[in-house]
């Protein structure tokens, strides 16, 4: 019993001064952070790819502006087309991607976690040459001089407008050589000379 009182009696108690200087680390620790929280959010970024190392990509976003994007072990990469495995060093320059990570705002870099092969469609504005009612497909010029041909499929949608009554559903049968159309498609790797067309518009 009195080995216990003695010992007891010889435990160290924190003093006052060792209670503030744990006080001041724990409000520093506190700070440090809150800091770095605000320095840091989640954000996305969609761009075509300019250069590409093993630990970063370099894009240029729908502004044209160039964004740095870091890359590590945690960083998940996915394509729809991929039949394997896919990774960094699968992609090229020229890719579309969608990148979603966090953002520096001191540094004004992301550190991706997700990036993701993307394809966007194309906006294109056209007239028509040549309808082909076999293969349905019509063949456009562009402002720039150059043949596009249009693949309709049947769950391309087709409309016409019209001052008088707006958008009105239409179908190819309606369309007209020398109508000028806006297409709204995808482009083919395998031809860049061919679109498929998601929508069309007959002006």
């Amino acid at each position: 019993y009195c080995l216990l009182l003695t010992t007891a009696s010889n435990a160290q108690t924190p003093t006052t001064s060792d209670t503030q200087q744990i006080k001041e680390q724990l409000i520093e620790n506190i700070a440090s952070r809150v800091a770095e929280l605000k320095l840091v959010e989640k954000r996305g970024i969609i761009g075509v790819v300019t250069e590409v190392s093993n630990t970063q990509i370099t894009i240029s976003d729908v502004q044209n502006k160039t964004r740095f994007i870091d890359v590590d072990e945690l960083t998940k990469f996915t394509s729809s087309s991929a039949k394997g495995s896919f990774g960094i060093s699968d992609i090229t320059k020229g890719t579309t991607l969608g990148v979603l990570g966090l953002y520096n705002k001191e540094s004004r870099r992301l550190l991706a976690r997700f990036v993701n092969v993307i394809t966007l469609p194309k906006f294109i504005y056209a007239t028509v040459d040549l309808i082909d009612n076999k293969s349905f497909t019509l063949s456009t010029t562009l402002d720039d001089k150059k043949t596009l041909i249009v693949d309709v499929a049947t769950s391309t949608k087709i409309s016409s407008y019209s001052k008088d009554t707006g958008i009105t559903r239409s179908s190819f049968s309606k369309i007209s050589k020398n109508d000028d159309i806006i297409v709204i498609g995808f482009g083919l790797a395998s031809n860049e000379n061919l679109v498929a067309a998601s929508r069309i518009i007959v002006l």
